[in-house]
This record gives structure tokens, sequence and C-alpha cells, in this order.
């Protein structure tokens, strides 16, 4: 059986929700305190035991492929004025990775299948960049050990209110076996009060390579999209797909008062401003 070596990193949305500041600036590369969010996906990736990265992008996400790219000026810059602590942060971002153009937005399922040559016959895995996972295991990381185990499809899911499972993909399980469950039907955003369950996919998945055939169909979904949860349920209907309710927070930065409730949370475990940051809140509430 292949290890999962390689991940999709989908970062074409335009990011309506954040603008103005998403009228120049790629939402994935706004920061949390001082790091961009798509900076602590591929970070997640990496400690998960990826080597492979390709992240979907469209005309407008040159920045991103900038973060990444190595910065001669700015390094000798920071080494002529000994900020070396400031250097290894700067290079920390410095990872090798590949690109592709979702040339229309289309869907989760389309950026996927724009991936479909990187990825070949191998297992892989998607990382979407609206949700940050804090774990002592990463969250892909646990993923990919159920995957090895099972040799099947994984899909990262956590519990959600009731009001809020026409927000998510969810899926209808039919038994569990600890945090494993097998899956009847995954459901992309059903209306309230018809949800299956209150499992909710996470921006997490491992997928086999069949799902390309399914995505090859260009099926038309929820919001006049092209799903990855549909083509996910196709392929449920041939192999089995689990779900996998990992461990660890995740925290959701894809609409502005989770990110912000997210950036406060990251700068007060921050030890270098959490103090200084702490006496600033509580001088707020006592105003």
């Amino acid at each position: 059986m292949k290890q999962v070596k390689k991940a999709i990193i989908p970062a074409a949305g335009m990011g309506t929700r954040f603008l103005p500041a998403t009228k120049a600036m790629p939402k994935e590369m706004l920061p949390i305190v001082d790091k961009p969010t798509i900076q602590y996906i591929v970070e997640e990736a990496i400690a998960s035991g990826i080597e492979d990265i390709i992240i979907v992008t469209s005309h407008t996400k040159r920045a991103i492929e900038d973060h990444f790219d190595i910065n001669f000026e700015l390094e000798e810059s920071l080494k002529k004025s000994g900020k070396f602590e400031l250097l290894e942060k700067v290079k920390e971002a410095e990872i090798d990775i590949h690109y592709i153009r979702q040339k229309e937005p289309k869907g989760l399922g389309h950026a996927v299948w724009c991936a479909r040559k990187f990825i070949g016959d191998e297992p892989f895995a998607v990382l979407l960049g609206d949700d940050i996972v804090q774990a002592d295991t990463p969250g892909l990381k646990q993923l990919i050990d159920k995957y090895d185990e099972t040799g099947n499809s994984v899909i990262g899911v956590q519990t959600v209110g009731d009001n809020e499972t026409d927000r998510y993909g969810i899926v209808d399980p039919i038994s569990k076996d600890g945090r494993l469950y097998e899956v009847k039907e995954f459901v992309e955003k059903p209306k309230l009060g018809t949800a299956p369950s209150n499992l909710a996919i996470m921006g997490r998945y491992v997928l086999t390579p069949e799902i390309f055939k399914h995505l090859d169909k260009q099926q038309i979904g929820a919001g006049g999209e092209i799903q990855l949860t549909d083509a996910i349920q196709m392929l449920n209907e041939e192999q089995q797909v689990y779900a996998y309710d990992f461990e660890g927070k995740r925290y959701d930065v894809g609409e502005i008062m989770g990110f912000v409730k997210t950036t406060v949370e990251f700068a007060l475990n921050d030890e270098r401003i959490k103090d200084e940051f702490e006496v600033y809140l509580k001088s707020l509430l006592e105003k």
C-alpha cells in the first residue's frame, strides 16, 4: 500500500468575507499574530509527514508564492543587522511548494481536480485553509494513521451545534469504533433540521486516487459548484470511506468573528506578548 506523501491545499477562493482587506491581499496571507494563516496549514502538512505540497491558486494569489520563496535581499539585511531570530522565522517559510492555477471559480471539487496530474495514482491529503488545527498529534497525521490502518479514504470530522449543520458537509454514520466511523452518506450543507448527524467535515481529508474519476464528471452540486463532498459520496458507494473525529482544537479562520477569536487566543498563548496583551484586554473590560 502506498503511503500518503502528497497534499493539496486549495487557495483559489476570492475571500469576499474579508473585503476590502482581500481586494489586493489573498485571505490566506492574513496573519494570525505574525504568521499567515496558510503557513499554519503548510506546517501541519509537513509535521504529518507530507513531502510534496501543491497549492491551487488563482491569478490574484501571487503573494502566496512570494511568501514561500527565498528573499535574498531581506535575508542579507537581517544578517547585517544581527536580527538572527527574525532571520530564522523568515527561513521557516522557505518551503519547496508546487503551484497550479484554478482558472475558473468552480468550487472545491474542481480545485482538487485541477491537481490530479500532480497526484497521479497515489493516495493524498487535502487541507483547507479556513481551518487551523492545534493538537498534540497534528490533525492530518491522525487521519493518515487511520488510512494506514484501513487502506481507505478518511475524512476529518468534529461535532457542531444543531444551528451550524447547514454550513458544512455532514456525515451519516453507520457504526463507530472509538473515534472512527463507517459512513452511510456524506451530505453537503443540508438544510437546518435535516442533517443526519452533527458530525461535520472539518477541512482535513485523506483520499484514494479513485476520487478523481468522480471529479472528472464535473457534477454540479450545492451552490452551483463542483463539490468535493459529492465526489466523496460517490466514492463511498464503491469503497468504504471513513470519518474520523480527530482530537485537537479547530479554529475557523474563514469568517471574521472566527478569525478575530483565533487571533486573540493565539496572542494569549504567545510567550512574547501574552502578559502585556492580557493586561491590555483587562483594561478594556474595566472601561
